[in-house]
């Protein structure tokens, strides 16, 4: 029998990255809300790699940072080693990566939790969603959990990461569980299908977890981390210098490793037909890539820490879901792994998720008002991605509840608001991962501006104090002020000029010329001018790094700006709810059935939908011109 215990504003299902991004957003922003999670010892957990950032990625967290987000500030006190990906490439490219300590960014973010004002962690199952209809409109009313308690709530987020009706695949042995060892989220499938929402099957994987004193480290290639730089403008650098560097270690597969692959391929689950769901693309397993690329002899793995003082050592690269017995066999044929022993064995994990078309750029349901998608929930793969989904949608949640209009941000804005596009107007047939090749606009959506880009909203909205934005106002006149100084500085021809530009390949000059001109040449740095530079000061690196990009790729930058100045016109060409595309004359039969599926909010959302030509987008700005009265006329004038 059910019973109701409590009215609130916001559920929040899932506590994990995306769910706590969400819960924290929605209560600093003054909603009463409940976290409700399968476990309260499994909050922000990792249960793959434990790192945050990456390709793609680390510009994700930055972005939650800037907008008022925790990922940034929790991984700054976490973190193990530091790299920053791709150096050897532009700056656009740039991706910062940490190696985090699991269970001291679980505990980090639970009491972070546990002591925000108008937040509340609840261990307890939800497996269904209520609704009622209000003006018209299809609205959640409740939530209920597995032991019959119920919820009057305002809105709802779904973040229920790889937990949904999951079930964990390690060949032939299969069972209904969720990761790291929890029970799976059942019956909310089944609630959220009553709803109308379309379900998808999904599938990811992780390696083994191997003991560190197992594996003879000395014959492995030891890779140690970068000069740190925090992810969040509120750390302190002196902390985060002071935190344990441990390094990790690079090893490698070979063709004993892949014969034994190769002789048991029948027994792998993702060949057997055993695994239904799909799997991501850009990480699969290592079976998957010893039969997609015969011709290599080997594939690289790291070996990295998973914590201080703990001897787990996660071995990525070497995701599986053969037998434990393939396993093993599998991780002695390594260099190095020869006595490894195995503390987690590599398993597979199936998981329902939505279809992300139904979502509105709030990441709202268009079908049922008040309830939000988030993660993995919604068809994405990784800690990143799942976080600014989270903070998008606890904020989207926030807003409903107070009758305010969304915040969604777009492609020429940052990667939270490419990836939420790519979602909601193109969805996904795989687990969805960010890259940098996804933006069309990177050079001007690098890591270290992204608080330029965003600041301003996340203080408009209130995740971002007074005390912070004035910090942000003083950094953004500084890099202003240093950019202008070398536009109007000029150096004269000398001797130290000279070897200067003799040091880095480049022509000597015989006139006077202006830093900035200096600077624009590529191999010359702003610290390689400091011996011809006696006006500048002390600034702070982040500020150097800024400057010397904006001046270097100016060009390039106005190009990538000009981009974004016509993409915004598209973009800002609003689509009617109430068109009738089958009816609209010119448009292909697929362009209309796909418009009337997902219902763009822009001609720019239209344009990027599969099926859609630009022969279609013209049709459609014909459409909206002729609809359009003209100046001087009323509605329905000819």
């Amino acid at each position: 029998m059910n019973y109701h215990i409590e009215d609130i504003d916001i559920a929040v299902i899932g506590a994990g990255h995306a769910g706590v991004e969400a819960a924290l957003a929605a209560a600093r922003l003054g909603c009463r809300t409940i976290l409700f999670t399968i476990s309260n010892d499994a909050v922000a957990n990792m249960p793959c790699n434990p790192s945050i950032g990456g390709t793609g990625k680390g510009q994700l967290v930055f972005e939650i940072d800037a907008l008022g987000g925790e990922m940034g500030r929790a991984a700054d006190k976490v973190t193990l080693q530091d790299r920053m990906l791709n150096q050897s490439k532009g700056p656009a490219v740039h991706s910062k990566r940490v190696q985090a300590d699991r269970r001291l960014y679980q505990n980090i973010m639970k009491k972070t939790v546990e002591h925000t004002e108008n937040l509340s962690l609840v261990q307890a199952e939800i497996v269904d969603i209520g609704t009622e209809v209000q003006g018209g409109k299809v609205c959640v009313s409740t939530v209920t959990t597995a032991l019959g308690g119920v919820y009057n709530v305002k809105a709802v987020v779904v973040a229920t990461g790889t937990y949904l009706d999951s079930r964990v695949i390690i060949g032939e042995f299969t069972k209904p569980s969720g990761p790291d060892g929890m029970h799976p989220a059942v019956g909310l499938t089944d609630s959220l299908r009553r709803l109308g929402i379309e379900i998808m099957r999904f599938k990811t994987g992780t390696p083994p977890r191997i003991d560190a004193r197992t594996v003879d480290l000395s014959v492995l290639d030891r890779q140690d981390g970068d000069p740190v730089t925090p992810y969040s403008a509120d750390t302190d650098r002196a902390a985060l210098d002071a935190r344990p560097k441990l390094p990790c270690y690079i090893a490698y597969t070979n063709e004993i490793t892949h014969k034994i692959i190769r002789d048991n391929i029948s027994r792998s689950p993702l060949y057997s037909g055993e695994i239904h769901g799909i799997g991501p693309r850009y990480c699969p397993s290592i079976e998957d890539k010893v039969v997609r690329f015969p011709d290599k002899t080997r594939h690289q793995l790291f070996l990295e820490p998973t914590g201080e003082g703990s001897n787990e050592l996660y071995l990525q690269g070497f995701s599986s879901s053969m037998p434990a017995d393939v396993q093993i066999e599998m991780l002695h044929s390594l260099r190095g792994f020869e006595n490894a022993v195995a503390m987690r064995q590599a398993y597979a994990i199936e998981y329902d998720c939505a279809d992300p078309t139904q979502l509105y750029a709030s990441l709202e349901f268009k079908s049922v008002s008040g309830l939000f998608g988030a993660g993995q929930f919604n068809g994405t793969s990784g800690y990143e991605e799942a976080a600014a989904q989270g903070l998008i949608a606890g904020i989207s949640a926030a807003r409903h509840v107070k009758g305010l209009a969304p915040v969604t941000l777009s492609r020429n804005s940052s990667y939270i608001g490419t990836l939420i596009d790519d979602l909601v107007t193109k969805g996904t047939n795989e687990p969805y991962r960010m890259m940098t090749s996804r933006s069309e606009f990177r050079l001007i959506l690098r890591q270290d501006n992204a608080d330029a880009r965003l600041s301003k909203i996340g203080h408009d909205v209130g995740l971002i104090s007074d005390e912070r934005f004035a910090r942000f106002e003083k950094k953004q006149a500084l890099i202003a002020a240093e950019k202008e100084r070398l536009e109007k500085t000029t150096v004269a021809p000398s001797p130290t000029l000279d070897k200067i530009l003799d040091d880095a390949g480049e022509v000597r000059v015989t006139t006077g010329i202006k830093l900035s001109e200096l600077l624009r040449r590529p191999t010359i740095t702003y610290e390689a001018l400091a011996p011809v530079d006696r006006e500048r000061e002390s600034l702070p690196p982040e500020v150097i790094f800024t400057v010397q990009t904006d001046i270097k790729y100016e060009g390039y930058i106005k190009k990538q700006l000009a981009d974004a100045v016509r993409f915004e016109k598209l973009e800002s060409r609003r689509l009617p709810d109430d068109i009738d595309y089958m009816k609209i004359r010119g448009l292909s039969t697929e362009a209309a059935q796909k418009l009337t599926k997902f219902r763009p909010a822009s001609i720019g959302a239209a344009s990027r939908i599969s099926g859609v030509s630009p022969a279609d987008v013209t049709v459609l700005l014909i459409y909206l011109d002729a609809r359009t009265p003209k100046r001087g006329e009323k509605d329905g004038e000819s």
